[in-house]
């Protein structure tokens, strides 16, 4: 990416959101402006959590932790990493690697439920890893069948749409037919379909 000398390249993980931002943008306005959902719960006054990202890359270049910040993170987080976005000023050019809040807790949280579950499965004897086999199987099915008994209506959609336009062109040519020849529009031949340009 082509920088100037005062801007700053942040990226978004893991959404592999990227882009350039100005110097003196807070945290939370460049990772929005970059397409990054942060919310902001507090409107930002630096009253709550919901803005908190990850610094994993970058911390030098941001404002020290604000009052609102130390009061509701622990000094051992904001070393960690952890901000409050819309606390933080970017004030110096260079490249920041943030992490949403949200994301993190779902990465290790979609971590601990496979973990969980393929330790269950190890230890389950092999009638009960068939069952829970059969039932995943079943699961992936039933959603399968879902999509299937769905598709007829949007089949029917369709057909509605199809039979909607042939009853407006037949509606246009039953009122070209009341005009006077002299006012009916040009283009059109009796039935009211347009005729082709050669003819």
């Amino acid at each position: 990416m082509n920088q100037k000398m005062d801007d700053v390249e942040i990226k978004v993980e893991p959404d592999d959101l990227q882009g350039v931002v100005a110097v003196g943008s807070y945290l939370i306005d460049a990772a929005r402006r970059i397409g990054a959902h942060v919310p902001s719960e507090c409107e930002r006054r630096g009253a709550c959590n919901s803005c908190r990202v990850l610094v994993t890359k970058g911390s030098e270049i941001l404002s020290k932790p604000t009052e609102a910040e130390i009061s509701i993170l622990t000094a051992e987080k904001i070393g960690s990493g952890e901000r409050l976005s819309c606390q933080v000023k970017i004030v110096a050019p260079g490249e920041i690697v943030i992490m949403r809040e949200n994301q993190q807790k779902q990465m290790v949280s979609d971590e601990n439920i496979f973990d969980k579950f393929r330790r269950e499965f190890y230890d389950m004897p092999l009638e009960k890893k068939i069952v829970s086999l059969v039932e995943l199987e079943a699961i992936t099915l039933g959603e399968t069948i879902a999509f299937v008994l769905n598709s007829p209506f949007k089949l029917f959609d369709l057909l509605i749409d199809a039979m909607a336009e042939f009853g407006m062109k037949l509606e246009r040519s039953a009122n070209q037919q009341k005009k006077p020849a002299e006012h009916r529009e040009e283009g059109s031949n009796e039935s009211g379909e347009e005729k082709p340009k050669d003819a």
